[in-house]
């Protein structure tokens, strides 16, 4: 489930560093007509990560048998918000016909998408093998 976790996480940051380059190029039109550019591959990569990441954690959670668990159920709620909110985003960019530098740009600057990638953050900490101590997962 952490390898999960942490693949999950590894695509979601990665189409943000693509889209950071993506977003840098200022192209006014999608190269390769749309369907299949790599933006697009990015794009539909980070939303396939983010379907059932709240889940997976809430499995970390109830397999390491963590206590008291008010606290990760707690932010497990906001994960799952912020990922559904990232998802309907991404989805909004995936809808166009072409995915412009400025729109790609302007996803980056999401506070949807910056909430979910400091949600990522801080997961990132709490499951880290050095960062089992205590009740950490």
């Amino acid at each position: 489930m952490k390898n999960d976790l942490k693949e999950r996480c590894a695509r979601i940051e990665e189409c943000y560093e693509f889209m950071l380059a993506y977003a840098a190029q200022g192209l006014r039109t999608e190269p390769g007509g749309g369907s299949g550019s790599q933006v697009r591959t990015f794009l539909m990569s980070a939303d396939k990560a983010l379907d059932g990441l709240a889940d997976v954690f809430t499995n970390i959670v109830k397999a390491d048998r963590i206590t008291p668990s008010a606290p990760y159920d707690n932010f497990i709620a906001v994960l799952a918000r912020d990922a559904s909110d990232a998802r309907a985003a991404i989805g909004l960019a995936l809808a166009q016909t072409s995915i412009s530098s400025q729109l790609i740009d302007n996803l980056n600057a999401s506070i949807h998408l910056r909430a979910l990638l400091t949600d990522l953050f801080l997961i990132d900490e709490i499951v880290r093998p050095e960062a089992a101590t205590g009740t950490n997962v």
